[in-house]
């Protein structure tokens, strides 16, 4: 367990944090007077293992759509500098900074503890979802492959998972995601939060360019996959006015299904946001800030259902109305898809063996 380290504000290449900011849980933090981007050019990633004996979430949340949950990985290389789920790091007595994106708990048994929590008696068969926290296609999946080791199991079960992931790499496993779609068990999210591949880099640093992510929708599209887009996070006064357009990019790609939510800015991501639109966008951030207080009733986030998601008052009806007229009009349903768990059947418990079998 370490300490928040403070003090660093200049831009960090790979990075959507430029410094770790004070742990919330711990009454100490450190700081750095004299920092230079020459002297410390910033944290490589470093893999810790979590050897939790569950791999799967629930949650009782009604604005999620689904209960449960499967997180390959705790922290996300991607860096979104937004990310809602950043104070999750707290929790292990970590910053939600640096830390989030450069500190990164993998679960080398999730396969494993996969396949026993799917062949008990006590499952009963629904939707999962990869991941829901972080991303499970995040770059460190290039070399571990646990969540395409997840796929395999899942396939096997034909238990119905959906995926959300701002990165190409999902096209890796259209195979896997073939065999799950045979039986109706699989859909894609692609995240889309913005067409402008410079605000791209600096927000997302890691996640695949808008571009890709494109390709990725159509390339699952032409294979026969479920993929919608996911509008999310929808910035206001920085990317709600690309809402038609992602919408019209991906539809074009092969999407028909669409889904968005409001930026969150939960606990310490306010802060950290903020800083990152000063540092960015100076010329943007009291619009913005000003715009999430309108949604917020006057603070930067809530929390109560329903609202968290979407806000509330005359500029989230506007985002709404926009976001329906541009499915309406692109012929993309603004839902999910419904998953079937009629042709589920336990894994077995033994070595994966016959993975297509009928």
């Amino acid at each position: 367990m370490s300490p928040g380290v403070s003090g660093r504000r200049s831009p960090i290449r790979g990075r959507g944090s430029a410094h770790n900011p004070q742990n919330r849980f711990l009454p100490l933090a450190v700081e750095r007077e004299a920092w230079t981007l020459a002297s410390d050019p910033g944290p490589k990633t470093e893999i810790l293992e979590d050897r939790s004996r569950s791999v799967i979430s629930y949650n009782n949340s009604p604005d999620l759509g689904f209960d449960a949950s499967l997180n390959p990985y705790r922290g996300c290389e991607t860096g979104c500098a937004y990310c809602y789920a950043r104070p999750t790091h707290e929790y292990l007595g970590l910053s939600a900074g640096l830390d989030f994106e450069s500190r990164i708990l993998v679960k080398p048994e999730a396969p494993e503890l996969l396949r026993k929590t799917l062949a008990s008696p006590r499952w009963k068969p629904q939707v999962l979802v990869l991941s829901g926290v972080t991303d499970p296609y995040q770059p460190l999946e290039r070399r571990l492959g646990i969540t395409r080791r997840c796929l395999e199991v899942l396939v096997e079960a034909r238990n119905p998972v959906g995926i959300v992931t701002k990165h190409h790499r999902v096209t890796r496993d259209i195979d896997l995601l073939r065999e799950l779609a045979r039986y109706g068990a699989v859909q894609v999210q692609l995240s889309v939060t913005t067409l402008d591949r410079s605000l791209q880099r600096k927000m997302e640093p890691r996640g695949s360019t808008p571009e890709r992510r494109l390709d990725a929708i159509a390339r699952l599209a032409d294979a026969g996959i479920p993929v919608g887009v996911n509008v999310a996070p929808v910035i206001p006064g920085l990317t709600d006015h690309e809402i038609p357009a992602i919408v019209e990019a991906a539809a074009k790609a092969g999407a028909d299904r669409a889904i968005y939510i409001m930026l969150r800015l939960p606990f310490g991501v306010a802060g950290l946001f903020e800083d990152w639109l000063e540092r960015n966008y100076p010329d943007r951030a009291k619009k913005v800030l000003n715009r999430m207080r309108q949604l917020r009733g006057g603070s930067l986030y809530a929390s109560s259902f329903g609202e968290r998601m979407r806000g509330r008052g005359p500029f989230a009806d506007q985002v709404a109305r926009l976001f329906s007229i541009a499915c309406a009009k692109h012929g993309i349903e603004p839902r999910d898809y419904d998953l079937s768990t009629d042709h589920f059947r336990p894994p077995r418990s033994g070595p994966q063996l016959g993975l297509f079998d009928e």
